[in-house]
């Protein structure tokens, strides 16, 4: 159950303040490095790969090649389960913070590769199969990613704070997609559309290299989990973690996964879906709008995931996990219809407007979602057990959201139907949050049956 600072350790309390810094920095500024290099793709998918690595099917049927653009974003995500297993049995073992600098530098490496891989006009059928296997590289390392982050933030936290200090690297999330959003509309300004089409668009994944060497420089300096180091100090290491989460906490993970649907579907929504719908000619189901403006006016919509996220996990800690997320969850099931009359107008600002109260909607289920994942699982699995789930939860929501959102527009020629998904979605994500046991909440987050430091009374 729920207790006081008084009566469970918390072991960001023991942290001075420049070290609470480094650690929140870290986690973020990693976080959205890794992001970035996964979101450019996606934004990528949407504009300008169909034509380049599906070129056959894109002059014949560029209808279906859109569709099976999207569709390889889904692809990496079938990966990230195993990424998961793999990054949280290590984490477990062997510490959060290797895994993660492990992660940030393979994600970078997949990342400027794909910049560098020949078209399908120069080497044919090998061009998609060669970005496939990237893209793979890139959901598995992004499947290792938000766990170690997450968990890394969390327990470093004092009690009466996890779920502000687990939002940092969920911000990460949302900066990292402003900052991918904001690179492709620069560079698209800056040569023209046509210069980005036939070699512009590499320049966002070729950039990761140097976000590669400043978030590994950042994640160096941070120090290894307090809770991870106890279990170290304790002996506490479990001898199979992975057959543990399976044996006692299957149900923790299909909570996880499941609560997880919803957000993460209509997150992508906007990152991969939304700017290509806008952009695109009106007879290939789009509304001809302006790339440009488009892009810019996506970028700045974001900003409203990032401060809704912050503030998500900040209320979390004040009035529960549990009951914030349902909030948010009724509110994005609210808007998810109402938003598509706006952008169907065709006007920029009120395309702005619409996705803008749209991401407002995401952070209540965002925010606080690194500190209950964390509480539901024991430390001993709880890097494989946040991870898993999380990473099943993409599966199921935000890996085919593109591609079920092109399959409905034109099947039905309606947006709205669309929104009707993401209610669909809603519903089911408030009805797994609904199920988390209510006195999770500020439990201790050290290894079960150990004994744990001294109590830490102050937050200071």
């Amino acid at each position: 159950m729920a207790t006081s600072d008084a009566t469970v350790p918390g072991p960001g309390g023991t942290l001075d303040p420049k070290e609470k810094r480094k650690v929140l920095a870290g986690t973020m500024v990693g976080t959205t490095i890794e992001w970035y290099d996964f979101f450019i793709y996606a934004q990528a998918a949407g504009l300008v790969l169909a034509p380049l690595f599906l070129a056959p099917l894109a002059d014949t049927n560029p209808g279906v090649a859109q569709v099976l653009s999207f569709a390889t974003i889904g692809i990496s995500f079938l990966f990230r389960p195993l990424g998961a297993i793999v990054a949280g049995h290590l984490g477990d073992r062997f510490g959060r913070k290797r895994i993660l600098v492990f992660t940030l530098v393979l994600m970078g490496v997949a990342t400027c590769v794909i910049g560098l891989l020949p078209t399908y006009a120069q080497i044919g059928l090998a061009a998609p199969i060669l970005l496939i296997l990237m893209r793979i590289v890139q959901g598995f390392s992004a499947g290792g990613e938000w766990g170690g982050a997450a968990l890394m933030s969390v327990e470093h936290a004092p009690l009466s704070k996890r779920g502000y200090f687990g939002a940092y690297p969920q911000i990460g999330v949302p900066c990292g997609m402003i900052l991918a959003t904001f690179v492709v509309w620069a560079i698209t300004a800056a040569i023209g559309t046509e210069a980005f089409m036939e070699w512009g668009w590499r320049i966002p994944f070729l950039l990761s290299f140097v976000l590669i060497i400043v978030g590994h420089l950042i994640r160096k300096t941070v120090e290894e989990s307090p809770v991870f180091k106890h279990m170290q100090q304790r002996r506490a290491k479990s001898s199979a973690p992975l057959g543990r989460l399976f044996r006692k906490n299957s149900r923790e993970v299909v909570l996880s996964a499941l609560i997880f649907v919803a957000n993460n579907a209509a997150g992508y929504l906007v990152i991969a879906f939304l700017a290509t719908y806008a952009s695109r000619p009106v007879e290939e189901f789009g509304l001809g709008m302006d790339r440009g403006p488009v892009l810019l006016a996506t970028t700045l919509a974001s900003f409203g995931w990032l401060v809704s996220t912050l503030y998500g996990g900040w209320i979390s800690d004040r009035i529960g996990r549990v009951r914030t997320f349902q909030i948010g969850y009724v509110l994005l099931a609210a808007w998810a219809v109402p938003m598509w009359f706006m952008v169907d107008t065709a006007n920029i600002y009120m395309y702005f407007l619409g996705v803008f109260v749209f991401t407002l909607t995401f952070g209540l289920s965002y925010g606080p979602q690194s500190a209950l994942y964390a509480e539901m699982f024991p430390a001993e699995v709880r890097y494989s057990g946040v991870s898993i789930g999380y990473a099943l939860g993409a599966i199921l929501g935000g890996a085919f959201a593109a591609m079920i959102a092109e399959l409905l527009l034109t099947r039905y020629d309606a947006s709205w139907t669309i929104g009707v998904y993401v209610v669909v979605l809603s519903l089911v994500s408030f009805i797994a949050v609904s199920l988390v046991k209510k006195d999770i909440q500020g439990v201790d987050l050290h290894a079960e049956g150990i004994e744990g430091p001294e109590p830490v009374t102050s937050d200071k």
